[in-house]
């Protein structure tokens, strides 16, 4: 059992902190195209300065994502993709010598069907720092949250523009390694501004809580990223990452191309948040 003040996860957001950065944290679907590819694009960003980075896990019935990301889901699992080659392909990472904070991005329902304390484990013994499980309820997660910090795992909640600001509290006070904070109502997907509603709740939000808060669903550009860290710990971006391997996909660009040209993306995310760079 690993404590959670040894978690990759907490660890680098705990730097960040004493050194007053902000950080990226990009988003991939586990086995898309394929787990290899998957493995490449993990120490591509490594090699480029990521810190953190989630991992999506496919399920049959996305919960709140756009159809960029579903349709990745839709193909990963139409090539037989199990949770258990996803656990394999992570320890392969770690025992490679990855570094990378791993963040699962899951349904409860794949916990569920497990049993919370097997895949907990089971997740932290392959190499995972942390969860983020969406359709787990504050309610829910009183019990959830000490199961995965005996484990070791980070379990990481979010928030939504409606969620009321006394709960918004509440719920930051069960999340570890960050806070998710929902950009806007609705599905992830790209877009070219986040409402400045949002960003005056982030920052209200930070006067209540030391948990790091990082904002997700819509950040696509280098000029969002920006935005979002003026006054989040971080920003979360999925769907323009995906987009740019469906792309590359469709091209029959070959993994080393499709991993390079990600990678350069992801490198001009991070620019803004490394100005001597």
């Amino acid at each position: 059992m690993k404590a959670l003040s040894d978690n990759r996860l907490v660890k680098a957001f705990a730097e960040l902190k004493a050194a007053g950065g902000k950080t990226l944290l990009p988003f991939v679907t586990a086995g898309y195209p394929d787990l290899e590819t998957t493995t490449a694009l993990l120490n591509e960003f490594e090699r480029r300065g990521v810190r953190v980075c989630e991992l999506g896990i496919p399920f049959s019935d996305p919960i709140a994502d756009g159809p960029v990301i579903q349709a990745s889901y839709t193909e990963a699992l139409s090539k037989g993709l199990r949770l258990a080659d996803i656990f394999e392909a992570v320890r392969r990472y770690r025992a490679a010598g990855g570094e990378l904070a791993l963040v699962a991005m899951l349904s409860y329902s794949i916990v569920f069907r497990r049993g919370a304390e097997k895949f907990l484990a089971d997740a932290a013994g392959a190499g995972f720092d942390g969860l983020i499980v969406p359709d787990l309820p504050l309610e829910e997660a009183g019990a959830f949250e000490p199961l995965a910090a005996k484990a070791g795992l980070a379990n990481v909640m979010l928030v939504a523009p409606n969620t009321p600001p006394d709960r918004r509290v509440e719920i930051a006070r069960h999340s570890r390694g960050f806070l998710y904070f929902i950009s806007v109502a609705g599905i992830t997907g790209e877009r070219t501004r986040l409402p400045e509603s949002t960003l005056q709740a982030v920052a209200e939000l930070r006067k209540h809580t030391a948990t790091p808060v990082c904002i997700g669903f819509g950040v696509s550009s280098p000029e969002t990223v920006a935005h979002v860290c003026e006054v989040a710990d971080g920003a979360i971006v999925g769907s323009a990452i995906v987009h740019r391997i469906t792309d590359a996909v469709r091209a029959n660009a070959g993994r080393e191309k499709l991993v390079a040209e990600t990678g350069e993306f992801v490198s001009q995310l991070l620019a803004p948040l490394n100005p001597r760079a």
